[in-house]
C-alpha cells in the first residue's frame, strides 16, 4: 500500500475513534503548547507497528520523522517558529507519553485498567472495524493468553522494574502450564454466524489486565459494555476455562447480556450435576427420571476419532436427545423458560403419557416409569429459572454434532494469538514492548490489536477479489482449507524405490 493511503488510513482511525480529542482535554496545559499533539503520537504508533517495528517509542520518533515534508508539516513534526525551524525530538514523545499514562492509570492501581483506558482501548478496537463489517455477525470467540513483561521478575532482594505485573500461568509453550511474569490478555473475535457467510477474524474487544486477577469476570464487563454501546451478542464461543468459573461470574452475565454460550464443559461440569423437580441436571440440560443410564456415558470426541467412532457417536447422542426436556418459550427478561416432558412432545413412548403410547415405534419407550411420578411427570410444563444448570446451559446438547460443528469456530480466537505473536508479524512476544505498567502496555497492545486488524482485513478482502475474478472467469473459488497428507499418501508404494 502506497504510504500517503497508509497514513490517510491510520489517520481515518484516530479521527474515527475520537480517543485524541477526549485525551488531549484530560492533559494539563504548560506555559508553552506542546508541539506533539496526542493525536500525531498515536498515528506515529500505528505506523511504527505496521512497518513491523517493535513497540519501542525511539521507532515511533522515527516513522514520525521519516514521514514526507508535507506530512511532517501537517501532523506538527516540523514547526517554524521564532525564525527556525524545530523538528521533533524523542524527549517530547517520551514526554507526552508518559502524560497520556498519568491521565489514564489509577490513582491506586489494582491490577486492572481504569475506565478511561478501557474505553480508550474500545474505541480504538472498535474503529478498526469497517462499518460495511460491525453487522456481519454478532458471534464472538473469547479466550486468553500471556502477555510478558520486558522487566525481570522480583527477586529476593529486589524489586521489580514493572509492579504492576505479575505471575500467572500460560497454557501453552514448550512446558504446558509455564509461569510467566506479566499480564493476561482477553479477546473477543467476531466469527461467522452460523450458515452465514465466512467473515474477517477481526478482534472486536481487548482487554489487559495483572496476571494477579481472574481474567475472566473483569473481561465480561467488556462484554457487556457492548451492548451498552448498540452492539448486540450473539454466539460467544469459550472453552472450559471460562466454562468453569462461577455462574455469576461469567455464564449469567453473558445471558443476561443476551448471548448465547457455546462452551466446552469442565470435566469436573460434566455428568449429573443433582435434579430439578425430578429430571435429571446432565450436561446443562434437564432429562426425563427414566433416561437409560447407559446414555449418560457419552463422552466428547477424541481428536482422533474414526468416521465410524463419529457416527456411532452422533448415533448415541441423537438418541439421548429424545429424552430431553424440550424448550418451548425463550428466555423472559428475568432468564425464565418453560421446557415440556419428551412423551408430551411425542419423542418418546411412555405409560404415564397415554397419548404418547398411539406413537409409531420407532420412537423409544419407558418401560418402568417412576411411580409415584415426580413433578416433571406429572406436570405436562415446567417453569425453569436462571438458577437452573446455571453454569453448564447452553445452545446446544452437549457433546452433540451441532455443538461440535458451532465451537469449531472458536479456534478463530486462536489464531487471531498466532497472529499477534507471530515473530512474521507484529510478534508481541517479550521484548516487543519495553515499556513498564498496565498503562503503557495496554496503549501498544491496542495499537497492535488494530494494526492487525488492517492486515486482516487487506487479506479478507484480496481473497473476495481474487473469488470474484476466478467466477467472472468460470473458475471455482479456490479452496481456503489445506489439503491433509497422511502418512500413506507420502509414502505410497507406486514412488517406492525397487
Amino acid at each position: 500500500m502506497d504510504a500517503a493511503l497508509r497514513l490517510a488510513r491510520l489517520e481515518e482511525i484516530i479521527d474515527t475513534s475520537g480517543v485524541a480529542a477526549s485525551l488531549e482535554a484530560l492533559l494539563p496545559v504548560g506555559v508553552r503548547p506542546r508541539q506533539l499533539s496526542v493525536r500525531t503520537l498515536f498515528i506515529g504508533i500505528l505506523l511504527a507497528l505496521s512497518h513491523g517495528r517493535p513497540a519501542h517509542l525511539t521507532r515511533v520518533h522515527r516513522a514520525l520523522i521519516e514521514l514526507a515534508e508535507g506530512d511532517r508539516v501537517s501532523l506538527g513534526v516540523c514547526v517554524e517558529g521564532n525564525g527556525r525551524r524545530h523538528v521533533l525530538t524523542y524527549r517530547q514523545v517520551e514526554y507526552t507519553f508518559a502524560l497520556i499514562e498519568r491521565a489514564l492509570a489509577k490513582e491506586q492501581p489494582d491490577g486492572a485498567p481504569s475506565d478511561l483506558l478501557q474505553g480508550l482501548n474500545d474505541a480504538l478496537v472498535e474503529a478498526s472495524v469497517p462499518a460495511a463489517r460491525k453487522g456481519a455477525s454478532a458471534s464472538l470467540a473469547v479466550d486468553w493468553s500471556d502477555h510478558e513483561s520486558f522487566a525481570f521478575p522480583p527477586g529476593r532482594r529486589r524489586p521489580s522494574a514493572d509492579p504492576e505485573a505479575s505471575w500467572g500461568h500460560r497454557r501453552g509453550g514448550p512446558t504446558r502450564g509455564d509461569r510467566f511474569y506479566g499480564y493476561y490478555f482477553s479477546a473477543a473475535t467476531m466469527v461467522a454466524d452460523e450458515g452465514a457467510p465466512a467473515v474477517p477474524e477481526l478482534v472486536r474487544r481487548m482487554q489487559l489486565s495483572t496476571a494477579a486477577l481472574d481474567p475472566v469476570p473483569t473481561f465480561v464487563g467488556v462484554l457487556e459494555h457492548m451492548t451498552y454501546d448498540g452492539i448486540g451478542l450473539g454466539d460467544v464461543l469459550c472453552d472450559s476455562g471460562y466454562a468453569h468459573r462461577r455462574a455469576e461470574h461469567w455464564a449469567l452475565r453473558v445471558r443476561r447480556a443476551g448471548g448465547q454460550l457455546v462452551m466446552d464443559l469442565h470435566p469436573h461440569d460434566r455428568g449429573t450435576q443433582g435434579t430439578h423437580e425430578g429430571a435429571i441436571c446432565w450436561n446443562g440440560a434437564l432429562y426425563c427420571p427414566a433416561t437409560p443410564i447407559a446414555l449418560f456415558d457419552l463422552e466428547p470426541l477424541s481428536r482422533t476419532a474414526s468416521a465410524a467412532e463419529v457416527l456411532a457417536h452422533d448415533a448415541r447422542s441423537a438418541e439421548l436427545s429424545r429424552y430431553k426436556l424440550g424448550r418451548i418459550s425463550a428466555d423472559d427478561a428475568d432468564g425464565y423458560h418453560r421446557v415440556m416432558c419428551p412423551a408430551a412432545m411425542g419423542k418418546v413412548r411412555c405409560p404415564s403419557r397415554p397419548e404418547s403410547m398411539a406413537l409409531g415405534f420407532a420412537r423409544p419407550q419407558i418401560v418402568a416409569p417412576p411411580d409415584p411420578g415426580p413433578t416433571c411427570c406429572t406436570q405436562q410444563t415446567l417453569t425453569i429459572g436462571p438458577a437452573v444448570n446455571a453454569k453448564t446451559a447452553q445452545k446446544y446438547d452437549y457433546p452433540s454434532r451441532a455443538h461440535r460443528q458451532s465451537y469449531a469456530r472458536r479456534t478463530a480466537v486462536e489464531r487471531a494469538y498466532a497472529t499477534l505473536k507471530d515473530p512474521a508479524s507484529t510478534d508481541i512476544t517479550r521484548g516487543w514492548c519495553r515499556l513498564m505498567g498496565l498503562c503503557a502496555n495496554s496503549v501498544m497492545l491496542t495499537c497492535g490489536v488494530v494494526v492487525r486488524n488492517l492486515r486482516v482485513i487487506d487479506a479478507f478482502e484480496a481473497r473476495e477479489e481474487q473469488d470474484r475474478r476466478r467466477m467472472a472467469a468460470g473458475l471455482e473459488p479456490r479452496p481456503r482449507r489445506r489439503r491433509r497428507k497422511t502418512l500413506v499418501d507420502l509414502v505410497d508404494a507406486t514412488t517406492a524405490p525397487p
